[in-house]
């Protein structure tokens, strides 16, 4: 009967006319003793597809160790996964559907793991099953595939995949169905956070002859402003302006409202972002709790986003009655909201068009804390621009050095040193230079009747005899 499984005895010798085996039919395990082992067979529900499934297990030495893999295979679960026998797949298809609190992003994310590596390499292997070294195994096979068809797979990427599966086992111990997570065991290749790189000239004549650009790149000051010298009759100006200057993510530049501005108090609220699933726009919350922030505007931000206002009302009166007044302030030309995407593309035409060296748009966020910085500011404030949770993740990530920067702290850390050599250890007083000494102790030699210097002592402290100058004052009383 399908669910209750069953033991049996078999071995591997072989018949010597057909050279098949004998299996269950072989003449020694009739005559008994401990001939063959003992194996367990479980008929599960069919799958999600329809499709009828079976588990063997087999190898055990006795009919009782059968029986109790059997059992424990045959535990019922908690009523909300409908008492089954849980596959590694069928826990992950319902912890998918099951997930409300997570932001649409972290679900797609999630599906797509188990679509393409969970579920192909875990997706049959028992729940209560599942060890850690199936786990590395299923990793290797992932670097192995991808090394084969000649596109690596990352340490990060490796990691994010974990963190799914762990998240998902970590659900199925709190249901009661696991003691102990296998993915948090796993070991992989250490993941590094990349570091952006700034497009000096040296590394712009690099990439210009070879191709090669880092994988994180942030423009100088003099780029940035080049950039935006070029864009300035564009119709998103005032969005690339935005996001370069105030580090604006992509989805928090698109998600903008006109009533989340104040032009004349200069500030502008984060309090949405617009992402895109499947083709549709969907307005969410920003990606974390310290994201909704409120940034102080410049007058020069302030002045672009006036002209784009006006720029946007005379596109509404050119389009005529179908335009929809969605309240965005980045728009389509019919008025509804912009898709991220469209603003990644339009600024990798227009990086291109400029003759600049390419850097993502993401980047843009990571050269205004870089220029923040190199302007002066305070490295909290930063981290409140950027909606930073801790300012370690600021300081780690979005902290790159510009070369004019990196030149002022090491002529500073110079003149430090050599400050530090000119004065008599332990006193505020310089030290005299050594030749001068040599000098004055030369020419004291020459005229040592004459020129031999005085002490400053009171002629009462001194160990000497007084000088000539007191003796004739004494004299002279």
């Amino acid at each position: 009967m399908a669910g209750e499984g069953s033991v049996f005895r078999r071995c591997g010798c072989t018949d010597p006319v057909t050279g098949r085996q004998y299996g269950r039919r072989c003449p020694r395990l009739a005559a008994g003793g401990r001939h063959g082992s003992w194996y367990v067979r479980l008929e599960l529900p069919a799958g999600m597809d329809g499709r009828r499934r079976r588990i063997r297990r087999g190898g055990y030495a006795s009919r009782k160790a059968a029986l109790e893999v059997l059992a424990r295979l045959r535990a019922p679960c908690p009523a909300d996964t409908g008492a089954r026998i849980l596959t590694v797949g069928d826990w992950l298809a319902y912890w998918l559907v099951s997930r409300s609190a997570v932001a649409p992003s972290t679900v797609r994310g999630y599906t797509a793991h188990v679509r393409l590596y969970l579920g192909p390499y875990l997706g049959e292997v028992l729940l209560a099953e599942l060890s850690v070294a199936q786990v590395q195994a299923m990793f290797a096979a992932i670097i192995r595939q991808h090394h084969a068809l000649g596109t690596p797979v990352s340490a990060a990427t490796l990691t994010r995949i974990r963190a799914t599966l762990r998240a998902a086992l970590n659900a199925a111990i709190r249901r009661g169905l696991l003691t102990e997570n296998s993915a948090a065991k796993a070991e992989l290749p250490r993941a590094r956070r990349p570091r952006a790189v700034v497009w000096t000239p040296y590394r712009i004549e690099q990439w210009r002859r070879t191709g090669e650009r880092p994988a994180v790149a942030v423009w100088t000051a003099t780029q940035t402003a080049q950039f935006l010298r070029s864009i300035e009759e564009h119709r998103l100006y005032a969005a690339y302006h935005l996001i370069a200057l105030r580090g604006l993510r992509r989805g928090e530049a698109a998600g903008l409202r006109w009533c989340d501005i104040d032009l004349d108090g200069k500030t502008a609220v984060i309090s949405q972002q617009l992402q895109q699933y499947d083709g549709r726009l969907a307005i969410c919350p920003p990606k974390t709790a310290h994201s909704t922030r409120v940034i102080a505007l410049d007058h020069t931000t302030i002045a672009a986003l006036r002209a784009h206002r006006d720029r946007q009302c005379a596109e509404a009166a050119a389009y005529g009655p179908g335009y929809r007044a969605s309240g965005f302030v980045f728009t389509n030309l019919n008025g509804d909201p912009m898709a991220p995407d469209r603003l990644t593309r339009t600024f990798r035409r227009l990086t291109a068009e400029a003759g600049l060296p390419p850097v993502r748009l993401h980047d843009l966020r990571h050269g205004a804390a870089t220029l923040a910085l190199a302007a002066g500011v305070d490295l909290r404030v930063v981290q409140e621009m950027l909606g930073h949770s801790s300012i370690v993740l600021t300081a780690d990530t979005y902290t790159s050095v510009l070369p004019a920067v990196a030149h002022i702290a090491a002529e500073k850390v110079a003149a430090l040193i050599i400050q530090a050599g000119c004065l008599v250890p332990g006193t505020r007083r310089r030290r005299r230079r050594q030749g001068t000494r040599v000098r004055r102790h030369v020419r004291a030699e020459g005229k040592q009747a004459t020129t031999a210097r005085r002490s400053r002592a009171h002629p009462a402290r001194q160990l000497g005899r007084p000088s000539r100058r007191h003796r004739h004052r004494k004299r002279a009383r």
